[in-house]
Parts: structure tokens; C-alpha cells; sequence
């Protein structure tokens, strides 16, 4: 029964899982931040639509990931903000929508203090 539930999960051969990330991404599904905690446990997990946590994609990690509608949802910590972290947000999402993956960001601090504004936002982009 579990392969065919993975199976219908598959995305595009675009963003292949790599191995190399499982290590990682499983240990920051273990330890989320804050922000990712409450947009996963009050949101994410009960919408109609699958949405995966820390998902390897290509060679990087999405926070939240639906592989249906190609769209990763991000939530960013002040390391995001400083000179190198937004080199490397700015390639790697270069490099996702050139695959045709759309991404929306948050800050920490949308989520926990504009948390309805961030749902909506989510709900929209979604159309549901």
C-alpha cells in the first residue's frame, strides 16, 4: 500500500529527489521553526490540496511544497536577509520558476503576527 501512495505524490523529473538533502530535510521537519509550526499544524496539513514539509527539490530544500499546483511556499528567518542569504534565495528561485515552480514568501513574523493575511494570501494563489 505505501508504494502507491508514493507513487501518485510524483513530481516532475525536473526536481528529482536527491539523496544527498534526505538527511537534512528530515532534520528540519524534526526541528521547524516556530513560524513553520503554527503555518503547518493551523493551516497547511488540513487544506483539500497535499502540501509537503522540507521537501528536496532539485538541489534544494522548499519549506512547504504542493507538487499538484508547482508551488512552494517559503517562510524566511533573518538569515534570508542578510547580503548572502538573498544572493542565494535570489538563485535558487531563479533557478525553481525557470522549472515552472511558483514561490511565495513570508517572513517569520507575517506568519505569527499577520496569520490570517498569510492564509488568505495562500488561499488565493491556490484558487480554493
Amino acid at each position: 500500500m505505501q508504494a502507491a501512495r508514493y507513487s501518485r505524490m510524483a513530481h516532475p523529473s525536473f526536481l528529482d529527489y536527491r539523496r544527498r538533502l534526505k538527511r537534512s530535510a528530515r532534520s528540519l521537519r524534526r526541528d521547524p521553526t516556530p513560524a513553520e509550526r503554527k503555518l503547518w499544524f493551523e493551516f497547511l496539513r488540513d487544506l483539500p490540496l497535499r502540501f509537503s514539509r522540507q521537501k528536496p527539490l532539485g538541489n534544494y530544500i522548499a519549506d512547504f511544497y504542493c507538487a499538484s499546483r508547482l508551488l512552494i511556499i517559503e517562510v524566511d528567518g533573518d538569515s534570508h536577509f542578510t547580503d548572502p542569504g538573498e544572493a542565494y534565495d535570489d538563485r535558487r528561485s531563479t533557478a525553481l520558476e525557470a522549472k515552472g515552480v511558483r514561490i511565495i514568501r513570508f517572513t517569520n513574523l507575517e506568519v505569527m503576527e499577520q496569520f490570517e493575511a498569510v492564509c488568505q494570501r495562500i488561499r488565493d494563489t491556490l484558487e480554493i
